[in-house]
């Protein structure tokens, strides 16, 4: 599967062949929906509380005697049915992440990388290197590329310069190829990576 390889200024610097094993195989939304609620549940803090009744302030005496009094029983004022009383079953400070078997994770980053192929929203740049760490120069050659919202995966480490120019464009981020995944990847309007990247892509997915 050839690929055009571009620059930062829009012109052509030759073809690359993409991997038909990770940017070429059958787009499967179910596999992508396991990864992405996977990755959202890892990602969530857990740190959601409400207080039992042994964690509640009050007294620990019974409100009136069992009998007698014509009203309900009651054994404390901390029960659920009083006013600041307990909260049954409420959450509790926990981590959601669960297990993913290793294949799936893969599959669903090559799935995501070749729905990006098919979509016709994959670029390909030979290098992501700027002179200058100027937003305006970054915005402008993005804007000659045609390219409004996206996401650069990089290589190895992101380019400095790159980096503080693109840190001011709310619309575009940039990971090293070990950071690449499945949610960032749906959520951009267009994938630009590096000839380095998709071959250390390609490594590591096939």
């Amino acid at each position: 599967m050839q690929c055009d390889v571009l620059t930062l200024n829009n012109e052509k610097a030759g073809s690359m062949d993409l991997d038909e094993s990770v940017f070429g195989v059958d787009v499967k939304p179910d596999v992508l929906a396991r990864v992405v609620n996977w990755q959202l549940a890892k990602r969530r803090s857990g740190n959601h509380k409400t207080k039992g009744i042994s964690e509640i302030a009050g007294s620990t005496a019974k409100p009136w005697r069992q009998k007698g009094t014509g009203r309900a029983r009651q054994g404390s004022k901390r029960a659920t049915q009083w006013r600041g009383g307990q909260t049954v079953f409420g959450p509790v400070v926990r981590s959601h992440e669960y297990r993913l078997n290793k294949k799936v994770r893969k599959l669903g980053l090559r799935t995501a990388l070749s729905s990006k192929k098919a979509d016709g929203t994959l670029v390909v740049l030979d290098e992501i290197k700027l002179q200058s760490s100027r937003t305006k120069l970054l915005s402008e050659k993005l804007k000659g590329l045609g390219i409004r919202k996206a996401l650069v995966i990089s290589g190895g480490v992101v380019d400095p310069s790159f980096a503080r120019a693109a840190a001011n464009l709310p619309n575009v981020s940039y990971l090293p190829q070990q950071g690449a995944n499945v949610y960032d990847i749906l959520k951009c309007e267009t994938l630009i990576l590096t000839k380095d990247a998709v071959t250390l892509l390609v490594e590591r997915l096939k």
